[in-house]
């Protein structure tokens, strides 16, 4: 690990001469760690002068009927780090379906007992059924997280399920059920796995696998609770780590087309040689080059930016590009990721969530791999900073044409409700409405009362549940139950959503990019695996488009090179789009049952 420094002072000082900066202690824990305070003129301004969205809690109407397994005390770091959800439409039907993992306590699996995760299928009519046991899901292992992409291009939607001990690929089966070839693809690892994505890095047609790593924990060599400086938060008692605990590595998976994956991360040099602490995962195409890259949040260490040189080469450019730290060079503990065009420049900028005491960080994309921390300036840090934030999604919530941004939160030590400070280990969730002039608007309070529900949240998926047009939240909670937030949209505007298929690129079009223009602006997006914190999104995507009425065009930059125009499409309809084809009937990009 690089040697600890006393001040950010020091900190920006390294960085300017190229030298990595790390913040004494334990950042995680945060036990002697302080926010510094905001420049000159940060803020973090109310939405007063806008209508915000509602999002209703809809959970009992849909007849999800899940819990997460919590130990009430959390003794050990690996009980206080999984729930991850994800949006995956497993038979096709055109209707995003969900499935959340699950896991036992330490002492459940010291004795062999399992906890049961869930896949939930559409009704189209707002309620769910639980499919579990038909579909083969119920336990993939002690599960953290996942993401979706059809890994072997037969037009069904796979996951990979990412544990302690390693991962599970399921393989869809078409007819409804799934199948373990973890072990025939050649996935099979030891680790504590917990972030993952897939892409085509290679060009080749097939998507490959990007996989994080946490700590180097095993059950049958536990840390002791309280024990040692880092297993202490403001003076209690607490579970260790991550600092004090080894790091586990992280693994890029390359698909060798023939169902099978080989490991590549030392010869592509993304194994994350210095141990650091992966979570959150996202590939994204932030030089426009054709190429995605990948990006790694990391807990309590520098976060990664694997640039994508072509060839199979990559080179980690986080801190040279402004993205491993901070502005003032601290490094952060960082859980989720999302990544948008927020600004409309037509390049991809970075946000991460990170633990209490530090604010989220918003990574503006300058281009030519230059990002800078516009974390104060945006107003997006101060509201942000008394939590431990988790799972985020930047989503047009209002269909304005401008990408919004969610995350969840909730304390990792239940014991925090004991201390005076005000920590809580239930927190509620942020909403920062984007006002178009690159700041946002906190709205957390204006969004409903569900928003502002205390909850200890971890995995967040942004998805359009009901096909209305409107992108949903749906939570998983490390404690209890779910939350699905139904979005009741704002009145007035217009949207248009695509459901993309690749035929000479990988068939879930992984890393497709979207130019769409409409009512005087452009927007870009990209079919993006992974992401948030443990979770999927809607693989299909969505643009708002205020008061435009009429598209003026949409292109479609495919993974293959091809270039495919759309013309222009009515508003206010989902299309489903095939390479080569353009927009086709929903029949067509349907694979046939088995």
């Amino acid at each position: 690990m690089p040697t600890p420094l006393s001040s950010s002072s020091l900190c920006r000082s390294l960085l300017a001469v190229g030298l990595v900066c790390i913040v004494a202690g334990d950042l995680f824990a945060q036990a002697h760690a302080v926010a510094p305070p905001p420049p000159s003129g940060a803020r973090s301004a109310v939405c007063h002068q806008r209508v915000v969205p509602q999002l209703v809690d809809i959970t009992a109407k849909t007849k999800i009927n899940f819990s997460h397994i919590a130990a009430p005390e959390q003794r050990y770091i690996v009980e206080s780090m999984g729930g991850g959800v994800l949006a995956i439409d497993y038979d096709r039907d055109g209707w995003p379906d969900l499935y959340f993992t699950n896991a036992p306590t330490v002492a459940m699996a010291l004795k062999g007992e399992k906890a049961s995760s869930a896949l939930f299928h559409n009704n189209h009519d707002g309620t769910f059924t639980d499919v579990t046991n038909r579909a083969g899901v119920a336990h993939p292992c002690f599960a953290m997280g996942g993401a979706v992409g059809d890994y072997n291009n037969d037009g069904w939607p796979d996951m990979v399920i990412t544990c302690l001990g390693g991962n599970v690929l399921y393989r869809n089966n078409g007819d409804g059920t799934f199948t373990d070839v973890t072990a025939a693809a050649g996935l099979t690892e030891s680790r504590w796995s917990t972030g993952a994505a897939f892409a085509d890095f290679d060009g080749d047609g097939f998507v490959d696998l990007m996989i994080t790593s946490y700590v180097d924990f095993k059950l049958n060599d536990l840390p002791e609770f309280g024990k040692s400086a880092t297993c202490k938060f403001h003076g209690i008692a607490v579970q260790c780590g991550p600092r004090g605990l080894k790091g586990a590595g992280d693994t890029l998976f390359h698909n060798n087309g023939n169902g099978t994956f080989t490991n590549v991360s030392q010869t592509t040099g993304t194994d994350d040689a210095s141990g650091y602490y992966g979570l959150g995962v996202v590939w994204a195409d932030f030089g426009n080059t054709g190429r995605p890259s990948i990006y790694v949040a990391n807990d309590s260490t520098p976060n990664y930016l694997y640039r994508n040189d072509g060839g199979g080469k990559f080179a980690e450019i986080g801190l040279e590009s402004g993205t491993a730290v901070s502005g003032d060079g601290s490094e952060q503990g960082s859980m989720g990721v999302a990544v948008a065009d927020y600004n409309h420049t037509g390049r991809f900028s970075i946000y991460v969530t990170n633990f209490a005491d530090e604010f989220n960080t918003l990574y503006r994309n300058e281009g030519k791999g230059n990002f800078t921390d516009v974390s104060y300036d945006s107003g997006l840090a101060l509201a942000s900073l008394p939590y431990v934030k988790w799972g985020v999604a930047f989503a047009d919530l209002d269909n304005d044409g401008w990408a919004d941004l969610f995350s969840v939160n909730g304390h990792v030590y239940p014991q925090v409700d004991s201390l005076p400070s005000g920590a809580r280990y239930r927190e509620p969730a942020n909403l920062f409405m984007n006002q178009r002039d690159g700041t946002f608007c906190d709205a957390a309070t204006q969004a409903g009362e569900a928003v502002q529900t205390p909850q200890v949240s971890r995995g967040l998926a942004a998805v359009d549940l009901d096909n209305d047009g409107n992108v949903d939240l749906v939570v998983e909670n490390l404690v209890g139950s779910p939350m699905i937030l139904h979005n009741t949209g704002q009145p007035g505007t217009h949207w248009i959503t695509l459901d993309l298929t690749g035929t000479k690129s990988n068939r879930s079009a992984l890393g497709a990019r979207i130019i769409l223009k409409a009512g005087g602006t452009t927007q870009t997006d990209e079919v993006r695996s992974g992401g948030s914190y443990l979770s999927q999104g809607d693989l299909r995507v969505h643009f708002g488009l205020g008061s435009a009425a009429n598209i003026d065009s949409v292109e479609v930059h495919w993974p293959s090179g091809r270039v495919e125009s759309l013309g222009r499409p009515p508003v206010d309809h989902i299309y489903q789009v095939l390479e080569g084809s353009g927009l086709v009937a929903p029949g067509v990009i349907r694979p046939a049952g088995k």
